[in-house]
């Protein structure tokens, strides 16, 4: 194995980074932390949320928008999409065209996850058993949906922010015949990293992150979450198992519940970290399901949170971002120093104040 040198020597100069993962580059700044904001700043909504909303289409017994009603769930709770963007009738094969209009069918189902029945929680105020119960409906829907599809995309978007409308504990499922496009970059990468170097990405990743300790932000008996050296949101980060694992389906019992004592401690520190509930996308990437050996993949789950400056201030992807590459300013060194100070439960966290 191989390791990366630190980078020490240009970490206060403009300076780009290669995500692995992806083969594409990152453009960080980090004298660009100085300059004044006068962009757009978000409001943040301090109205409190009740424990059941008669208008939330996910409360249980409620009515949703196709008129299904909602069973009286007092646990977790999954059902399909009522507006789902792939649909399970789709006649697969290519559809003709010529070479630079290519498409092709694709095949799906989407559902919705709700995490709880209490309208007013999030995963970070959820007890380990709740979140425990969630990572077991991860792995109960992905292993259902892994004897028909290629690929299983679970995620959530946390917050308005996020665009998401519904503040109701949920994430979402969207299965489909095909490996969409992150997906394939990733299997490529860490394929062609196995066949050269011998040895698995994100596990030599790993080693090195906890030899040098200051990306790492909370760490358990199985899990690893980091920011990432190549990070592009500011504070973004990587879950890991300590060990190999290639899919949910594959986490033994005492690795779900370690997880859920993770992702309780990685989302309280997000919380704390501006002293609101933390908005993110974060979703789970493990080995399509597919023929051969998915020996090159390591499960892992990425967490992409927007805020930038404060609570009221998001970080964009526009303009270079969107025509040149990635640019971030505050280093993720800094990133995960900000996390490392912060509370991940008992006195003087956010946690605490949102205890029910």
């Amino acid at each position: 194995m191989i390791l990366p040198p630190t980078p020490s020597a240009i970490q206060d100069r403009p300076h780009r980074r290669l995500n692995p993962l992806s083969g594409e580059w990152v453009l960080v700044s980090p004298h660009r932390v100085e300059r004044p904001w006068q962009g757009k700043v978000d409001a943040v909504s301090a109205a409190p949320i009740p424990a059941y909303d008669p208008e939330c289409y996910l409360c249980p017994g409620n009515r949703r928008a196709s008129g299904l009603r909602n069973p009286d769930y007092r646990g977790v709770h999954v059902f399909d999409n009522d507006f789902s963007a792939l649909l399970p009738g789709t006649e697969p094969g290519d559809l003709a065209g010529p070479p630079y209009f290519r498409q092709e069918a694709v095949r799906g189902i989407c559902r919705v996850l709700c995490f709880s029945p209490r309208h007013d929680l999030t995963l970070s105020r959820m007890s380990l058993e709740e979140i425990r119960q969630v990572v077991e409906l991860w792995i109960a829907q992905m292993r259902e949906l892994m004897r028909t599809y290629r690929w299983v995309q679970i995620f959530e978007n946390r917050g308005e922010i996020m665009g998401c409308s519904n503040p109701h504990p949920h994430g979402q499922l969207w299965a489909s015949s095909s490996a969409p496009n992150e997906a394939a970059k990733e299997d490529v990468c860490q394929r062609r990293y196995l066949q050269e170097r011998e040895s698995v990405l994100l596990l030599d990743a790993l080693e090195f992150e906890l030899s040098q300790g200051c990306r790492v932000v909370v760490e358990n008996s199985h899990w690893v979450a980091l920011v990432p050296f190549w990070a592009e949101w500011p504070f973004e980060t990587l879950v890991l198992p300590r060990r190999q694992v290639h899919r949910l389906v594959d986490l033994e019992s005492a690795e779900q519940v370690s997880l859920a004592d993770l992702l309780q401690r990685l989302l309280t520190r997000y919380d704390n970290l501006f002293g609101v509930p933390f908005p993110y996308t974060m979703g789970w990437h493990g080995a399509p399901n597919e023929p051969g050996d998915p020996a090159h993949w390591q499960l892992h789950a990425h967490f992409y949170p927007p805020l930038l400056r404060s609570a009221s201030v998001k970080k964009f992807m526009v303009g270079y971002e969107m025509l040149a590459e990635p640019q971030r300013d505050i280093t993720p060194e800094a990133a995960a120093g900000r996390l490392q100070s912060l509370a991940d439960a008992g006195a003087g966290s956010f946690r605490k104040d949102a205890d029910r």
